[in-house]
């Protein structure tokens, strides 16, 4: 063989040995050293939950495909509904005033507001139950002084489950409203 043909195939062999190490390659670990099993330190990595920033908006979790590229959420986010009702509960007001309070502080956000329901009833009946229970929101915020022009509303319906379950536990997580960040 010449030595050219030689040279050729050697930095191909190389660029082959190479590229197969790269795909090979483990991405780094976003986890910390802690207690691992047996409670001793240092002993396995430990998972760290996201937490809100200062001004309570949650970090997407890269991780869940779900909740990939989505818009940011704000902390205590969620209002719970009763069965078949658009009622705001007096046990999920503080929430609602907590929110109306961050849009006071924050005036130039635009929040949307998503009303959801659980997997029973049509889809055309639910769309309409989840759009009252993002209008009764909606309502409330407004009441409490914020600016009606910077919340809109959206129904999903029972399209999109917080919890996949078929039994009142999951069905009581998925009767809700969500506050979605969608401008400024």
């Amino acid at each position: 063989m010449n030595t050219r043909l030689l040279t050729k195939i050697s930095v191909l062999g190389i660029a082959v040995v190479l590229s197969a190490g790269m795909v090979g390659c483990k991405k780094k670990s976003h986890a910390v050293p802690g207690p691992g099993p047996g409670g001793l330190e240092g002993a396995g990595p430990v998972a760290v939950a996201p937490s809100p920033d200062a001004l309570g908006i949650m970090p997407a979790r890269s991780g869940d495909p779900t909740q990939r590229n989505q818009p940011p959420r704000l902390a205590a986010d969620t209002v719970h509904f009763a069965f078949d009702s658009s009622v705001v509960n007096p046990s999920e007001r503080p929430k609602l005033d907590d929110m109306a309070a961050y849009m006071r502080e924050n005036p130039n956000q635009i929040i949307t507001i998503e009303g959801h329901c659980d997997e029973r009833g049509t889809a055309e009946y639910n769309r309409s139950l989840g759009e009252r229970r993002a209008q009764a929101c909606r309502e409330y915020l407004t009441g409490a002084g914020v600016d009606g022009n910077k919340l809109q509303t959206i129904s999903y319906g029972k399209e999109k489950p917080a919890d996949l379950g078929h039994g009142e536990e999951a069905w009581a997580k998925n009767r809700r409203a969500e506050f979605i960040i969608t401008g400024q």
